[in-house]
């Protein structure tokens, strides 16, 4: 029986009744307690006599429909507030307007506020967020503005409407007219402004809210406080951060959130899992907030046991049905070398947004599935989902790693002509790959001059290294001076510029340029290498002698080479960037660090097993041959993720075709 047939069989009561009896404040404390429950139908039967008696069980049902997301039940509810006459009670007609807004009915909720007999401050602020929930920040001002009086509330309303649509600065202005007029803040609105200051990376207004909080004595609360921590790991300054949670009288689920996210923003992912195992120890259950922190730092990590085991886990909490879940764990299985399992989540994700197909197109064409990728975004398409300017983003990485100069021009044309979206530096750096890894070196050292925005070392060093690829020393030169103008002690732009003049056999101009990182005091980046066995993460670096089995290690990789001989495979003595002799050469290049941990792999690990190695670097051209005529001899399919993609080496062949 529909809740309108349920109650007309109490409208004879209502009208007969010719004195009408307050309800007990017990029988509406039960009846709240059901209506919170979910249970109308329980509560409709309980207290047919008393529902129309008193207008705040009007209320309870209302707030009932807002939480059951009903629209049906509230358009019924509607009829019977009319029927039963209490439409003209000014908190009954509020409930009713805050239905609609909340339901996303804005359009209704208008009508309704039009009719309201008697609107106050209150229907002013519902309206106002119904329209920051559908989106409209113009309509949201404008009641604001033609209100002619407010209170804290409408103030907190619209300061929180700013910094959602990420209108930080506007914020900051709108506290700064609030607070003049007289108006105190609460704890909602100090949250806002912190999470603007966040947004805004603005450290200095952050600490002087900071000093305001202390002021005002809300340096213990806990919404405040949290909102506090994450401001100031949100600018960097993760201990202040830490010292604020440390300080808390006691931590609830956000705070613990903060924390675990400020550790995975700031690059402190090993912290992450122990923070999050502490939470746990503590009596907090995760939810999606936490999962997608710390599925993230298994992202960074390359950890895919530790991976698997939080996937595991989130399945056990019931959040793997949540979107930024899912999302997660596509990236997550994609940057771990696992692109089959990141199909899998994408496939079962019933509620797939932008988000999901976004990540799901990063992780194929940070695989070199390019073809894959753009059918994705074609299937986007056919489905009106609206993409966005990471979606964008993701097919231009695509495209640029695959050589595909045409199409990611067209879809860079597409980004801005159709989609509307304005491209930013990290759209203008994949342009510029593009164009560099295809040889229009002037035609990419002309959009990083013509762009609207102003260049970084990023975009420099990409043109950089496509003049590298290409062996143009002078453009180099010129590049170079332009990444180091910017930053100084940027040690990989002196690397690239050796390397090129190396490979022109120019020794002493590579001398000049060492000296001078040695003037200046830049450390080159040693490489890095590191894989996943048995839930241990071992690492290595070429030179260094710390790992326990260094002299097997050895051993293997020189039979190993003995037996690429066999096969064909010479040593790239021309990439060793040093004036040595030959010998030397091929001794410095057998210990590169990827080579050591593929040697650690194979020893290690079942015959048949995929190896997963990561590196802090590029993969050089040596060790990319060198991993083909492994994969070939034993049989093992490699996969190796530099800074730039993955390469999967099978059979001796690598999925990027040499291209990279």
């Amino acid at each position: 029986m529909s809740v309108w047939s349920q109650l007309c069989m109490c409208t004879r009561c209502f009208i007969s009744t010719s004195t009408v009896e307050a309800a007990s404040s017990l029988s509406l404390e039960e009846f709240r307690n059901l209506c919170s429950k979910g249970l109308l139908k329980d509560a409709l039967e309980s207290y047919k006599s008393e529902i129309w008696k008193n207008p705040h069980f009007f209320s309870c049902l209302l707030q009932s429909s807002i939480s059951q997301k009903s629209l049906l039940v509230g358009k019924q509810l509607h009829s019977l507030v009319i029927t039963s006459g209490y439409f003209r009670d000014k908190f009954v007609g509020n409930h009713l307007l805050n239905m609609y807004s909340k339901i996303g009915q804005l359009q209704t909720a208008l009508s309704l506020f039009n009719s309201l007999p008697r609107r106050n401050i209150m229907s002013c602020n519902i309206l106002i967020n119904g329209y920051v929930k559908c989106g409209d920040l113009e309509g949201a001002r404008k009641v604001f503005d033609e209100m002619p009086e407010r209170n804290v509330a409408t103030w907190n309303a619209m300061v929180a409407a700013m910094t959602q649509f990420e209108l930080n600065e506007d914020a900051l202005d709108l506290f700064s007219e609030m607070y003049e007029l007289g108006f105190s803040p609460d704890e909602f609105t100090l949250s806002s402004l912190l999470r603007g200051c966040a947004g805004l990376r603005a450290l200095y207004a952050g600490r002087q809210l900071h000093a305001y909080v202390m002021k005002c004595g809300f340096e213990l609360n806990l919404v405040v406080g949290s909102s506090l921590a994450h401001m100031y790991m949100k600018c960097g300054s993760i201990g202040d951060g830490e010292k604020i949670i440390g300080s808390m009288p006691s931590r609830n689920i956000v705070a613990w959130n903060t924390l675990i996210a400020g550790k995975a923003q700031n690059g402190f992912s090993e912290e992450v899992m122990d923070q999050y195992n502490m939470m746990r120890i503590a009596g907090f259950r995760p939810d999606k907030i936490t999962f997608v922190s710390v599925i993230s730092s298994c992202s960074e990590l390359a950890t895919l046991g530790q991976g698997q085991q939080i996937h595991a886990e989130l399945i056990k909490a019931g959040a793997s049905s949540v979107v930024a879940v899912s999302s997660s764990l596509i990236s997550m299985y994609s940057k771990c070398g696992c692109l089959e399992d990141s199909v899998k989540v994408y496939l079962e994700c019933k509620d797939a947004d932008v988000v999901l197909w976004s990540s799901m197109i990063a992780a194929y064409g940070f695989h070199g599935r390019v073809k894959d990728a753009i059918n994705l975004f074609q299937q986007m398409e056919q489905q009106d989902l609206e993409a966005n300017d990471v979606t964008f983003l993701s097919l231009l990485y695509a495209c640029s790693h695959c050589g595909l100069k045409d199409e990611g021009m067209e879809f860079f044309e597409l980004m801005v002509s159709k989609y509307g979206v304005k491209p930013r530096l990290e759209h203008y750096t994949c342009v510029v790959d593009l164009l560099g890894r295809s040889g229009c070196l002037n035609e990419a050292e002309a959009m990083i001059r013509s762009m609207p925005v102003k260049a970084d070392a990023i975009i420099w060093k990409t043109l950089l290294s496509a003049c590298k690829l290409h062996k143009n020393a002078d453009m180099a030169i010129r590049v170079a001076k332009e990444v180091l103008r910017i930053d100084p002690q940027d040690s990989a732009s002196y690397v690239l510029l050796a390397n090129i003049h190396a490979y022109a056999k120019s020794w002493q101009v590579v001398s000049e340029v060492r000296k001078t990182m040695r003037d200046r005091n830049v450390k080159k980046e040693p490489g890095i290498s590191w894989l996943e066995v048995k839930n241990q993460v071992h690492q290595f670096c070429m030179g260094d002698k710390s790992h326990p089995r260094l002299r097997e290690i050895n051993l293997y990789l020189k039979e190993l080479m003995e037996e690429m001989k066999l096969l064909g495979y010479v040593p790239d003595t021309a990439s060793v960037l040093h004036d040595m002799d030959n010998e030397e050469k091929e001794y410095s290049l057998v210990h590169h660090s990827e080579k050591l941990a593929i040697a650690f792999a194979l020893m290690n690990t079942p015959p048949g097993l995929p190896i997963r190695i990561m590196k802090n670097l590029r993969v050089c051209g040596d060790c990319h041959v060198a991993i083909k005529y492994i994969s070939k001899i034993k049989k093992r399919e490699i996969i190796v993720r530099d800074t730039s993609r993955f390469h999967h080496f099978k059979n001796g062949l690598c999925s990027c075709g040499d291209y990279w």
